[in-house]
């Protein structure tokens, strides 16, 4: 995601250096409601980090320049405690990232062009008060994309893209064509053609200059780290610096498509060799249907010691002893249950040490003992942190109406530094007391915000479902909420479809701005999300129709009851699995609603089944390819129960929004669902963006995005009455 927002950064017209994004500090004094506008000024806070000796921190924030249409990453020093304004260190009008202190010097590493010639992003150190630049890495064969220091400092992983696909490539003579010939599956993935695979790339790193850099993965056609979202925590060094832990899927083509089976590797640098820590030696992958799901085939993926589904982010203890990785069980289940898993090197054992917590393992951590570790999971709508121990011990640590993402250890011992949000602050950094809890915020990048615009009352909300379960909501309010008014409403469906409704603060979903415009937001934790026990995480796969969009209209029809709810003014809005939600609600709402907005959904689940890139993720939620059909003739139940089966039924409107370069949903799902609108003769608008992918990440896109949102509900949910009636 860096290097796409580096890319809105190449602008040639130096004459615009004064209109570089950057803090804001002012606001016109016509400005009283946060709008998309307004949110867009924020900066948002990336990489943090520590020095050694824990008296100074580098971190960088991304602004927007939304007249430019474009980003800007910069790089601040702070010392600890944050007693005082952070420096600027960027001096570049162009992007600065990713900054981290080099290992037993005070020097801080960085990301950014090559300051003449190719603009290619190079790695760069400089001295902690932004003197002494010096590019250390001339790299001439494509963008060092992130890297990572040994804890000795004389050696660094660098990632970059090697040329391997299978798409053919064209003759010669054809240079100027743009066909892509393509041999097998995985040609696409989430937002390009895939014409290279990310490499780790080890090298040495003397006298200020990157010397001896070799392909650790070298001959070998598999990603590291692994796309769409790895980063560098899915690699570690040893702490004594002769081995590095990878994560790695080393599968291609259609058996990469239909399994989520990574697993843990270990490369020595000495010898060249690598041993996989999740398989038996000699161990073969059991054949399978490509097209039906793995649970519903005879094959035995759970072998006591193997690990078939997703192995990934390796992390060494301090003493060398053991390595913690995050696992998941089974095989094409990407929303399995994250455990936290430990590989004893002397034994070969492994086990597992959070089996008590009923949720998923996100970001952990090792305390210096090589006994303890921290981490954060989702529970009951809230990201907090934890603690467990070898003898799988888990307390937790946080308990907080927020989301916390753990970054690392203090060096104290006694500290945890985390970033934390929430529905109505964006992400700061915070150190957390290990012993009671207490959060001390370290940053205040965006604290103008919050002291100028009023914000609405968030309130948790538990709602009996159907089925007589307990459901949790959170409920956002209008600034300066008054109870004796009555509020258009929107019914906020959950993309995923197996992530939380968590105290997340979106940039495009903000509810905050949904808030500021008038609007009563109920936003359900339904059937198929974690925290809330495995029971209720996998009642939704192969079940899209069924308990999840009944608890979706348990919801509407219990907030609806509410006296400052218009019951008539409700809508239904949501992305991804939640503009899935929205095409089926639209033909199965009996008249609650009278405005919808689909986002990248998915209309037709059998033309979604033949056209996604990750075909593990269909198999398993769908079961099985559309054409197969039980004893009776019948297809399995998400085929039956598609969407676009029952727009004899849609009389609403409705909008429909994609981006043209999202593969894992195509945008023909959003102007199928448009064009069977039009015809029926149902209001309608179609949104496309034909250089976003399954998000909106350039600045002017995602305002069209929100002042589109904004004026068909308001059309549809506003114009007939106002909220004084």
């Amino acid at each position: 995601m860096s290097l796409s927002l580096i890319a809105c950064t190449n602008v040639n017209d130096k004459t615009q250096e004064a209109n570089l994004p950057g803090r804001t500090t002012e606001f016109a004094d016509s400005a009283k409601v946060f709008t998309p506008e307004i949110m867009w000024q924020m900066g948002r806070i990336g990489s943090y980090h520590l020095s050694a000796d824990a008296t100074k921190a580098v971190y960088g924030v991304t602004y927007y320049n939304v007249e430019l249409d474009r980003s800007r990453t910069v790089i601040y020093s702070t010392s600890l405690p944050a007693d005082s304004e952070p420096s600027l260190l960027t001096t570049s009008w162009t992007s600065e990232l990713s900054p981290s202190f080099i290992p037993g010097t005070d020097k801080v590493a960085y990301l950014a062009p090559e300051e003449h010639g190719s603009g290619i992003m190079q790695l760069w150190m400089m001295n902690a008060d932004g003197s002494g630049r010096k590019q250390v890495s001339y790299e001439t064969s494509g963008n060092i994309q992130d890297y990572l220091f040994s804890p000795c400092g004389t050696k660094v992983i660098l990632i970059k893209e090697v040329c391997d696909s299978s798409i053919q490539q064209n003759d010669e003579d054809l240079r100027l064509a743009t066909g892509i010939v393509a041999n097998d599956l995985m040609y696409k993935h989430w937002d390009h053609y895939s014409h290279s695979v990310p490499h780790p790339f080890v090298a040495d790193f003397r006298d200020g200059r990157i010397e001896n850099c070799r392909d650790i993965l070298e001959g070998e056609p598999y990603e590291c780290p692994m796309l769409p979202f790895g980063g560098m925590e899915q690699l570690a060094w040893s702490p004594d610096c002769t081995q590095i832990a990878y994560t790695c899927r080393k599968l291609s083509g259609t058996d990469y498509a239909i399994s989520t089976d990574s697993d843990i590797y270990l490369y020595d640098l000495t010898t060249g060799e690598v041993r996989n820590l999740c398989k038996p030696q000699g161990y073969t992958r059991p054949a399978c249907d490509p097209t039906r799901s793995l649970q519903h085939q005879a094959v035995n993926m759970f072998a006591e010691d193997v690990n078939a589904g997703y192995d990934q982010n390796p992390q060494f203890s301090p003493d060398g002893k053991y390595m913690a990785w995050s696992s998941m069980q089974r095989d094409g289940y990407e929303s399995d249950r994250t455990r936290l898993c430990i590989y004893e090197f002397a034994t070969g054992r492994k086990f597992y040490v959070t089996e008590s917590f009923e949720s998923g393992v996100n970001e952990f951590v090792w305390a210096a003992d090589s006994r303890t570790l921290y981490f954060s999971g989702v529970w009951h709508g809230r990201i907090n942190l934890y603690e467990t121990n070898l003898d799988s011990e888990v307390r937790q640590i946080t308990d907080d109406v927020a989301d916390y993402t753990l970054l690392g250890i203090h060096p104290c011992g006694h500290k945890l530094l985390t970033k934390r949000h929430s529905m109505s602050r964006a992400d700061e950094v915070f150190l957390v007391d290990i012993a009671c809890g207490q959060a001390e915020q370290i940053t205040y990048e965006n604290e103008q915000f919050y002291t100028r615009f009023p914000f609405g009352e968030i309130r948790e909300r538990w709602i009996k479902t159907t089925d007589n379960k307990d459901m949790l909501a959170w409920v956002i309010l209008p600034p300066d909420f008054d109870p004796a008014k009555k509020y258009p409403t929107l019914l906020f469906c959950e993309g995923g479809p197996q992530s939380p409704v968590s105290q997340f603060w979106s940039f495009r979903w903000n509810f905050q701005v949904m808030a500021s415009q008038g609007y009563v937001i109920i936003a359900p934790n339904r059937r198929g999300l974690p925290g809330f026990g495995m029971e209720w995480l996998e009642q939704i796969s192969g079940d899209y129709s069924g308990q999840c969009m009944q608890d979706y209209l348990s919801a509407i029809d219990d907030i609806a009851r509410e006296p400052w709810v218009d019951a008539d003014r409700l809508g239904a809005v949501g992305a991804s699995f939640g503009g899935y939600s929205v095409y089926w609600l639209a033909g199965n709402h009996n008249k609650r609603f009278k405005a919808f907005i689909a986002h990248d959904g998915i209309f037709n689940t059998q033309q979604q089944y033949v056209e996604t890139e990750e075909m593990w993720f269909p198999n398993w939620d769908m079961g099985q390819a559309p054409w197969y059909r039980d004893a009776n003739g019948r297809r399995a139940k998400v085929f039956e129960t598609s969407p676009h089966l029952y727009v004899d039924r849609w009389d609403t409107p409705i909008l429909c929004i994609h981006g043209q370069r999202d593969f894992r949903i195509e945008y023909t799902q959003a102007e199928s669902a448009f064009a069977a609108a039009r015809l029926r003769g149902i209001p309608a608008q179609l949104l496309l963006f034909p250089n976003e992918n399954h998000w909106v990440l350039h600045p002017q896109n995602a305002i069209l995005w929100q002042r589109t949102f904004f004026r068909w509900l308001d059309k549809w949910l506003k114009n007939s009455k106002t909220q004084d009636e």
